[in-house]
């Protein structure tokens, strides 16, 4: 039995907590990673940390206020 999954890795929310953050793909896939991994993120208020922007045509996270990106691809390589 073969079960077939069509893969998006693009973005389709963010989470940010004082511990962790959390990528959703639009697959539903789930990202999660130590906010200790992020020291821009780590050092951003809970306001900067909620405001962020699709970058890379998706494949991507942007946040402007404290300028720090971060792909989908690396996140992946990150987990695994």
């Amino acid at each position: 039995m073969s079960i077939s999954v069509e893969l998006d890795d693009r973005v389709a929310d963010v989470r940010v907590t004082d511990e962790a953050l959390e990528v959703r793909l639009r697959d539903g896939r789930r990202i999660s990673a130590p906010l200790t991994w992020f020291p821009r993120l780590a050092r951003a208020t809970p306001s900067q940390r909620a405001k962020w922007e699709l970058a890379a045509a998706g494949h991507g996270v942007h946040w402007p206020d404290i300028d720090e990106d971060l792909s989908v691809a690396g996140l992946l390589r990150a987990a695994s």
